[in-house]
């Protein structure tokens, strides 16, 4: 397979059902997942993942496949140690 320059493109989140939910920054390659409670487990495929042209919360004719989103659990929130500097 031939590598795909991804610099103009978002890549994108989609729940169970094909809504996009998480649209990225172009050209990052990386979405982040907000939202979710702590402890909450995200199986493999409850979300999946795609590229595409715009930052539009649909997924455009141009958007490549739908990949699964490796599962997670989410982490709670953690205070900062130490000394203040």
């Amino acid at each position: 397979m031939a590598d795909v320059d991804r610099s103009k493109q978002f890549l994108k989140v989609t729940d169970s059902k094909g809504i996009v939910k998480f649209v990225g920054k172009v050209g990052t390659g990386s979405v982040a997942i907000t939202g979710l409670a702590a402890g909450t487990v995200v199986k493999t495929g409850d979300y999946k993942g795609s590229f595409d042209a715009d930052d539009k919360t649909a997924l455009s004719a141009s958007a490549s496949d739908l990949v699964d989103v490796p599962g997670f659990t989410v982490l709670p929130k953690t205070e900062p140690t130490g000394t203040p500097a």
